[in-house]
């Protein structure tokens, strides 16, 4: 396949984490233990991983907890480094894992538009440009000048799910942001992150949601025990998942 086909390639990809073997809370076992050295045991969350996604992929990550889904999508946005391996992005990437980053409580749902926009990386000029879609998606014009402390969680997601999706990265890398709201509203998000992947953007979708990823990515990757079990059509890995639980 062209390169100019793939929105990224992840090579040889190897994360691991160490842990301490025990927990010192008190003053007494601090002191006690002061010239003692910590031992740790070191957990292997990704464990030698390749794959591409091509440009227009909804691709749906999936597995049990302690998988490696958020931290491979982690190492993908930048936050984690990998100890072996590589990933390489032929385009930007936006990622939902934490919406709302940066939000302020004191600050009213219309000030913290900007302040997150500014944050993903769009100009005081873009954000302003986008400020009445990005009201509009969210459906709270109504509370939009409350601070955003008397906003519930609901609709603390529909106001940072809908600064991010203005924001127009190639890639957007997507941690089960969709598990706080209303049906409504996630059926809305996921019908708009569909018209922008037939826009040709790429989406990267982790979700303990199995209904979502089958009617929404066109492949899955199965993460288990921090190596790739299984890639494909979605109907195939997911069978294959439920399989072996």
């Amino acid at each position: 396949m062209n390169h100019c086909d793939l929105s990224i390639e992840v090579k040889s990809l190897s994360k691991s984490f160490e842990i301490p073997h025990d927990n010192r809370y008190t003053i007494k076992q601090k002191i006690f233990y002061l010239t003692s050295q910590n031992t740790y045991e070191t957990y292997k969350v990704l464990d030698g991983i390749s794959f591409t996604v091509d440009k227009g992929d909804f691709l749906g990550i999936i597995g049990r907890n302690g998988s490696g889904k958020s931290t491979l999508l982690k190492i993908l946005a930048g936050i984690y480094t990998p100890d072996r391996g590589e990933v390489i992005k032929h385009g930007e990437i936006s990622p939902f894992l934490e919406l709302g980053v940066g939000f302020s409580p004191d600050l009213s749902g219309r000030d913290n538009i900007f302040l997150n926009g500014i944050i993903l990386g769009l100009s005081r000029k873009e954000v302003k440009a986008r400020f009445e879609e990005i009201i509009a998606f969210s459906e709270l014009e109504k509370f939009i000048d409350q601070k955003l402390r008397n906003y519930s969680s609901g609709m603390f997601v529909r106001l940072a799910f809908s600064v991010a999706i203005f924001v127009n990265k190639d890639i957007l890398l997507m941690d089960e942001v969709l598990a706080v709201g209303d049906k409504y509203f996630k059926e809305k998000c996921l019908n708009e992150l569909n018209r922008l992947r037939r826009e040709g953007r790429t989406i990267i979708f982790v979700s303990h949601d199995l209904n979502s990823v089958k009617e929404n990515c066109n492949k899955v990757l199965l993460l288990r025990k921090g190596k790739i079990a299984a890639i494909g059509q979605p109907n195939e890995v997911i069978d294959y998942y439920m399989n072996i639980q």
